[in-house]
């Protein structure tokens, strides 16, 4: 079994929901590597004059932990689940 720990990101886009949360998963890329999952938590949008001009879309990403090293302290909460991929 693999340790997986969980982060919460928040991603926004002018196009859609699905842009949103890609966006998410690409910035949460740019400093985490081989993330495994992730779990749409909630979709809201920013509105004016009665048009959306903002999706936002909250996600958890899950990746592996790797063993730490003697003496080191863990950050974050660390789960071992497997998320269900996002479905389009």
């Amino acid at each position: 079994m693999t340790a997986v720990k969980v982060i919460k990101v928040l991603g926004t886009s002018n196009e859609s929901w699905e842009d949103a949360a890609q966006e998410a998963v690409r910035q949460a890329s740019e400093t985490i590597h081989d993330i495994s999952g992730v779990e749409v938590e909630d979709w809201t949008a920013s509105v004016e004059d009665g048009e959306i001009v903002e999706y936002k879309t909250t996600v958890e990403i899950a990746f592996p932990v790797k063993a730490q090293q003697r003496g080191q302290k863990s950050g974050g909460r660390s789960v071992i689940q497997r998320l269900r991929p996002m479905s389009r």
